[in-house]
């Protein structure tokens, strides 16, 4: 075993971004263990009732869960559906030792 590669695999401060053949060897579909499909539930919340109505939802979970991954996914099935779809990570836009946990959010 490659530990530098197996490091890199498991990292969990490395968001996938499934659109790359690299990463999406890594993903796993945990929506059978949550008991629901969280991209699509994410993304009927922002098509079902007006898709030209803006809507906000908080979308959180610990460190390394994978809620960057999934706002990618959610990202990637939107854009297929011909919506624009603007997505940046705060911690590359702020800066991270000057806010506060409850400050930082991923934005979709």
């Amino acid at each position: 075993m490659d530990i530098k590669q197996f490091f890199r695999a498991t990292n969990p401060t490395k968001t996938l971004n499934i659109q790359k053949e690299e990463d999406r060897q890594y993903y796993i579909d945990f929506s059978e263990v949550r008991g629901e499909e969280m991209v699509a539930k994410l993304k009927n919340q922002i098509i079902f009732p007006d898709p030209n109505e803006p809507s906000c939802t908080l979308f959180s979970g610990h460190i390394g869960c994978g809620k960057s991954t999934e706002l990618l996914c959610l990202k990637d099935d939107l854009e297929r559906d011909n919506f624009f779809v603007i997505y940046f990570e705060s911690d590359q836009d702020l800066e991270v030792t000057d806010v506060d946990i409850a400050d930082t959010r991923e934005t979709l």
